[in-house]
């Protein structure tokens, strides 16, 4: 693997991370900073610029109690130049209500990617989502019910990652 190889993969996996803390923290300006500003989305049920997806996904999102993106290998497919082609696997778990009913959706699929080197900068110029499966089952928590004083994930401001101050470096 050529330098070049090895700095595009690493610039998309961390595109990747930052889409997917975006997705998880509801940080609107963090999803959209991972996308040049005229990229197109392809997610099936969504085509268009990202900054229209971002807005949609966060209102999505919002009605949730909670969301965990997880990325999984990342391959650059092909790479010439400024222009890369990746796919990137992910799985996503989704806490929703329905019904009155908790219910935990789990998606896993890929990320189809073209990313684009502009100034110096790589960033993704066309984002389409392909979902390989699903499955919906009911809440089971009993771990969180047994273990109140478990450390629990949030959205920001309030998620642990987001109050540096608490956090030390030694």
């Amino acid at each position: 693997m050529t330098v070049e190889e090895l700095l595009a993969r690493e610039e998309s996996r961390a595109l990747s991370g930052s889409y997917m803390r975006g997705l998880d923290r509801l940080d609107p300006a963090l999803l959209e900073s991972v996308f040049h500003p005229d990229a197109t989305c392809d997610y099936g049920f969504f085509r268009g610029a990202p900054n229209d997806f971002v807005r949609m996904a966060c209102a999505a999102l919002r009605e949730h109690h909670a969301n965990h993106h997880l990325i999984g290998q990342l391959n650059i497919l092909e790479l010439d130049g400024d222009v890369a082609l990746g796919e990137v696997y992910f799985q996503a778990f989704h806490r929703l209500v329905a019904d009155g009913r908790e219910r935990d959706l789990f998606v896993a699929g890929r990320y189809v990617d073209r990313y684009e080197r502009r100034n110096g900068v790589w960033k993704i110029a066309h984002r389409s989502e392909v979902n390989d499966w699903t499955r919906t089952v009911d809440a089971a928590d009993a771990y969180f019910r047994d273990q109140p004083a478990q450390l629990r994930g949030a959205r920001a401001p309030d998620d642990l990652s987001c109050r540096p101050g608490e956090l030390r470096l030694r």
